[in-house]
């Protein structure tokens, strides 16, 4: 529970279940708690059919646990409704890469960022936001590759670039475009990768062809200047790496804006080859596992299509069941289905959308139209506050046997070093208690019996046992056989003279421009940002009760131009408010910021609720909202607003 000896926004273990009764949660058995979890499910589905349930599964736990919780919602409920905060981040990265290849991992080894000539960091701070991930970056760029980085802020990572491109917020496709057109005319494209490797070129070089240098800048604010010399340097290096994060993902077009870089690397062919690859960078210890695992609507373990019947029929033959044959509902279109009435029971297991969905009230308001709600998890968090269940989990990175998948698809065998607290349960324990009520009596597996049914549904991951991830200590997917090893980079299949070894070619994505959907004009002037800082992670649940020398609270960043311009002083609380709401904060002026651009985390939602201010206009493939792109005006406060703000949690107002 949130702790009374602890700041605001610190939080204590869960170590007993709760129940809601007269509108309160109180402590319960769990017999009581599990019994009043399976009623409600029960309900739901009996009354409205199995489509009326839907499960948010944990990025943060183990890969096992994913896959169970997958097979709890096709096989115990019925029904394909199953995401996790994948759609909250990278589904546009998968959805944009399975377009092009026909799977959704990055194409790299991280190993080969080392290895490489040219490293483009497009849209992320990975010093901050993928530190791990940036140690590559650094001895990569200590053994000669350039690195040039795109984004709106010059960032801490872009402090270590050759090149900086500060670009306009939203207009990532036209950049990519006029790096297309440039290469295109400057005779530098891959003439035979593009003809063995690729379809649709000749529409893609009609589509690029208006993005001149100079349209570009216009539209951009990058230097014509640099776009060339970018242009010319990815498509003469030998290898180069393309990298991306939530600043391509996280807008209303973000599929889109993941073709158009990958339109890039088939432009140049650097892509099927070591050193030469595309790298999304996941924010969270097991978001590309979970969804490999099937814990995404369309998708079976193993990456496998829910639409194909042969596959169904192996996954039906193995667990006894029928399976939709349709794709069930994303976490986006599961919380406009609250709205219509079609969804009545939601399970969410360590996710907080409270807290990590935009329009904070809207999001709210759904989950309180619920007929039922259960969420296991290890803290009492917001959205745990609004449950009718609430069930105390294990903290599967220390509690827990098992594996996680990280970004360059690499599987890591994990061991429980610590019992989960005294009323705590391991969480496969839990979805099997539920299961037995259910009317499906599982035995509690461990979790190397859930990785061999994993591996025996799964093709990329049959070769991958628990002796082999110890002694190799990790593999990357695919692996075929426990007797063999792939290449640690995807696709060198299109590099092949033989048409039939190459299989489908890779489609150049024929993508336009479509700027932020929140427009700024005279009452909304301002181009709010959103991102993650170092020494905090997303809503702060898990960080937020550490110490950090770095941690500074939650601040507006702004430029030194506009901070003069409306007379702000360092660590003055001013109001930022967008078409959806307004919140106090103190501001931070830092040459970090371009004139018009501000940027914000969600690490401090207790304080500052900065998610009152980002709009829910959500990618139409991908289902990702535009958490990178809002519309704000800042104000100057009163003194009794400013002592208020500096005495307490700072005040938050909806709009009206």
């Amino acid at each position: 529970m949130r702790s009374k000896d602890h700041p605001p926004g610190s939080y204590e273990r869960l170590t007993r279940p709760l129940v809601r009764e007269n509108g309160e949660l109180r402590p319960a058995s769990w017999d009581e708690a599990l019994d009043r979890a399976a009623a409600g499910f029960s309900a739901a589905v009996d009354t409205h059919g199995p489509n009326a349930f839907g499960m948010l599964s944990c990025a943060r736990a183990t890969n096992e646990m994913n896959f169970m919780a997958q097979k709890f919602t096709r096989v115990v409920m019925g029904t394909n409704n199953v995401d996790s905060c994948n759609r909250t981040c990278h589904a546009p990265s998968v959805a944009g890469l399975a377009a092009a290849f026909g799977s959704g991992g990055g194409t790299s080894s991280y190993a080969e960022v080392e290895d490489t000539d040219l490293i483009v960091v497009w849209g992320g701070n990975p010093r901050f936001a993928h530190p791990i991930f940036f140690q590559h970056v650094l001895k990569g760029v200590h053994r000669g590759a350039r690195l040039f980085v795109v984004d709106p802020r010059r960032t801490s990572s872009a402090q270590w670039a050759d090149r900086w491109l500060g670009l306009n917020v939203g207009t990532d496709i036209p950049l990519a475009h006029a790096i297309g057109r440039e290469i295109i005319h400057a005779g530098l494209a891959n003439d035979t990768f593009i003809r063995r490797g690729t379809t649709g070129f000749e529409e893609y070089r009609e589509l690029v062809e208006p993005w001149t240098l100079a349209a570009a800048e216009a539209e951009t604010g990058v230097p014509a200047e640099a776009i060339r010399e970018l242009a010319h340097a990815y498509a003469t290096a030998e290898r180069a790496q393309l990298c991306w994060t939530l600043g391509i993902t996280e807008h209303h077009n973000a599929t889109d804006n993941v073709k158009a870089l990958i339109n890039l690397s088939l432009l140049t062919g650097h892509v099927g080859r070591h050193g030469s690859g595309l790298q999304p960078l996941r924010g969270q210890n097991n978001v590309q596992g979970g969804g490999d695992m099937g814990a995404i609507p369309d998708r079976l373990a193993g990456f496998q299509d829910i639409l194909d019947p042969q596959v169904r029929a192996r996954f039906e033959a193995a667990w006894d069941t029928t399976i939709q044959p349709h794709k069930g509902k994303t976490l986006t279109q599961m919380f406009e289905a609250m709205d219509e009435g079609e969804l009545k029971a939601l399970y969410v297991i360590g996710e907080n959308p409270v807290q990590s969905e935009p329009e904070t009230h809207t999001t709210t308001r759904r989950l309180k139209r619920l007929d039922h709600l259960v969420v296991q998890d290890i803290f009492l968090t917001r959205t745990a506050e609004l449950a009718d269940v609430v069930l105390p989990a294990s903290a599967s990175w220390c509690e827990s046997d098992g594996t996680f998948t990280n970004s360059e698809r690499r599987v890591q065998l994990v061991r429980k070093a610590l019992d989960p607290p005294p009323g705590a349960r391991d969480d496969i324990e839990i979805l099997c208690d539920l299961a037995e009520r259910l009317g499906h009596p599982w035995r509690r597996p461990s979790a190397e019996e859930v990785w061999d049914e994993l591996r025996s549904l799964s093709p990329i991951h049959r070769g991958m046992s628990y002796r082999r991830l110890e002694e190799l200590h990790g593999i990357q997917w695919p692996c075929y056989s426990e007797d063999t090893l792939e290449p640690s980079y995807l696709h060198a299949r299109l590099w092949s003279e033989d048409p039939e070894e190459r299989g489908r070619p890779a489609p150049f994505g024929i993508v336009g421009h479509s700027p932020p959907v929140d427009l700024l004009d005279d009452d909304y002037p301002f181009r709010l940002t959103t991102g993650r800082r170092l020494d905090d992670y997303n809503t702060g649940v898990q960080t937020s009760g550490f110490s950090s020398p770095l941690r500074r609270g939650e601040t507006l960043d702004i430029s030194p131009e506009d901070a003069g311009r409306l007379g702000l002083a360092e660590g003055e609380v001013v109001r930022v408010s967008s078409r959806r709401g307004s919140v106090l904060v103190p501001v931070a002026i830092t040459p970090a910021m371009r004139e018009g651009l501000v940027f914000m985390t969600f690490h401090f939602p207790d304080q500052v609720d900065t998610q009152l201010l980002t709009i829910d206009a959500t990618d139409p493939i991908a289902g990702t909202a535009e958490y990178k792109a809002a519309a704000v005006r800042i104000e100057k406060v009163g003194d009794a607003e400013r002592s208020a703000a500096g005495a307490a949690p700072v005040a938050v107002h909806a709009a009206p």
